[in-house]
């Protein structure tokens, strides 16, 4: 499911396979890669829900503008999960809503 090879970037370096946490479940991704990414490899589409209706959001613009994929990271809410470099043991929980305190 991932791009191995890119028209334009070329071919993807090897790199190392980490262990992150998401809402409790161990998953494996790319050290460097986008948390976005590897979350999207292991199937998990909906990253927050949206505070009043809570309808579900995932990743929209993917360059870090939008918050549709914002979601708490090592206990730290509002993590943009587009443009975040995964790394070894990071925990990963699903957002309810946009936390206004940082």
């Amino acid at each position: 499911m991932r791009i191995e090879e890119h028209p334009i970037l070329g071919k993807t370096e090897i790199r190392k396979k980490v262990t992150f946490t998401y809402n409790g479940q161990e998953i494996e991704g790319f050290e460097g890669e986008p948390i976005a990414a590897a979350l999207k490899v292991a199937g998990v589409m909906v990253h927050r829900y949206t505070k009043k209706e809570h309808k579900p959001r995932g990743i929209f613009c993917a360059i870090g503008r939008c918050t549709d994929c914002v979601m708490v990271v090592d206990k730290k809410p509002n993590v943009r999960t587009c443009i975040t470099p995964l790394a070894e043991g990071m925990i990963v929980e699903t957002q309810y809503g946009v936390s206004v305190k940082e």
